[in-house]
């Protein structure tokens, strides 16, 4: 398998979005190293990961191929980091594997209980067909990369090189609503309560989410109360890579605070302060 691996220190493994491909996370993985350890990858079924897709497993192989990076790497536990699609893999690896896990960071993620809906299910009908489509629906984002950045110039800049990226490491369509179609099978609700990790829940700014609408990802509190909670300012979706060292910042932390060297045997008080700029809200404990 192809694996990233990048920096030193409390290794932390992000799990990347639909599209599949690590190559879009490259600004927030870029930032996480100078921090830390870093690993990644690009999804199982994706021709650049040289990885192995059991269509048998579909959703659970890539699952196991976090455990799988985690061998090749020789890392026993990490902090796991799933963003969107991959914040339901990084729960699923946790549900399966906990003894592999110090922290749980969800990143606007889709819950176990997310449904497509009508715009998603009619892109799932001709997913070809329906590329140009999509492409052009993807300029309802430039509100965010606009809000990222400095001025209207520094919005229009900023837009075209994450442009050029995804056309440099362009998605697939059938793959892409292949991966959709396999959640119809995922059933973690019931075994995500019996999950006892340090989480922390990082989404971007409501007004700003055009993707996945923070009450959703936010429904991870219900199963994990004592989880901890982090909006980065002016960002919605694409915080990794329109504000890669904020996003950086806020994970790298979290995951610092639970590797093995900082529990020393025993769970760090989850409620223990994330630093600015990050808006930070906490839930009681118990």
């Amino acid at each position: 398998m192809n694996i990233i691996d990048r920096g030193s220190g409390a290794p932390i493994v992000v799990i990347p979005g639909i599209q599949g491909r690590w190559e879009w996370m490259k600004p927030a993985i870029d930032a996480l190293a100078q921090r830390g350890r870093v690993i990644t990858f690009s999804l199982a079924d994706e021709p650049t990961c040289r990885g192995q897709f059991d269509e048998a497993q579909g959703f659970w192989c890539y699952v196991e191929q976090v455990r799988q990076a985690l061998d090749e790497s020789g890392i026993d536990r990490a902090s796991i980091c799933g963003v969107s699609y991959g914040g339901l893999i990084a729960a699923a690896f946790a549900v399966r594997h906990p003894d592999r896990v110090n922290s749980l960071v969800l990143v606007s993620a889709l819950p176990p209980s997310w449904q497509p809906d009508e715009r998603v299910t009619f892109y799932l009908r001709f997913p070809w067909l329906l590329t140009p489509l999509f492409c052009l629906g993807s300029l309802r984002l430039y509100r965010e990369i606009a809000a990222a950045n400095e001025g209207w110039w520094g919005g229009v800049t900023a837009a075209m090189g994450h442009g050029i990226n995804v056309l440099r490491h362009m998605f697939h369509p059938g793959r892409m609503a292949r991966r959709v179609h396999l959640l119809s099978s995922v059933r973690i609700e019931a075994d995500l309560a019996r999950v006892q990790l340090p989480v922390l829940v990082v989404t971007g700014e409501d007004s700003l989410e055009r993707v996945v609408p923070p009450r959703m990802t936010r429904r991870y509190l219900e199963m994990w109360p004592h989880a901890r909670t982090a909006t980065i300012a002016r960002t919605g979706h694409l915080g990794l890579i329109t504000r890669p060292a904020d996003f950086a910042a806020v994970v790298s932390t979290f995951a610092a605070e639970h590797a093995p060297r900082a529990l020393d045997g025993a769970l760090l008080d989850p409620r223990s302060p994330i630093p600015d700029p990050y808006v930070v809200r906490r839930r009681s404990i118990g």
